[in-house]
């Protein structure tokens, strides 16, 4: 029980850490835009990372959060 709700923190720092280090993409919520303007929003490299392992550890975090839960 102990070793869940310490992989739960880490995750939760982790989490926070990948958030906070994704790019801010203000142009998205702005008006009407063109489909060209969509093309300069395409991730790539580094940043593709941090948007899979943001995907990846998210649902890590909600199968402790359930786990925890459950056998808790």
């Amino acid at each position: 029980m102990d070793f869940l709700i310490i992989l739960l923190v880490i995750t939760s720092i982790l989490l926070t850490v990948l958030v906070l280090l994704q790019p801010k993409q203000a142009g998205l919520t702005l008006g009407v835009t063109s489909s060209s303007d969509f093309a300069q929003f395409e991730r790539r490299g580094a940043e593709q990372f941090l948007h899979i392992a943001t995907i990846v550890v998210s649902i890590l975090f909600v199968l402790e959060i359930l786990a925890y839960f459950f056998f808790a």
